[in-house]
């Protein structure tokens, strides 16, 4: 499937004002890394997001979020 282009730009202008960022076509989608580390991929109509292990249980609760844990590192996905 194409990469979401309306959710993709509106992570780019999200991240827009932080050094550093660079885009790589991953995960059948668009990831963007900070500092040389994954922190956001866009993928159809989805987001996973890497987050504060410590904010995890909070943020699984919320509506349309799911909790996954790849390589030790906490991520939500919407």
């Amino acid at each position: 499937m194409p990469v979401n282009e309306k959710l993709t730009n509106c992570v780019r202008e999200l991240l827009s004002d932080i050094d550093k960022v660079e885009e790589k076509k991953m995960f059948s989608g668009m990831a963007f890394m900070v500092d040389d580390k994954l922190c956001i991929a866009v993928r159809d109509n989805n987001i996973m997001l890497r987050i504060d292990p410590a904010l995890h249980d909070e943020l699984v609760e919320k509506q349309g979020c799911s909790g996954m844990i790849m390589h030790r590192r906490h991520w939500i996905a919407m």
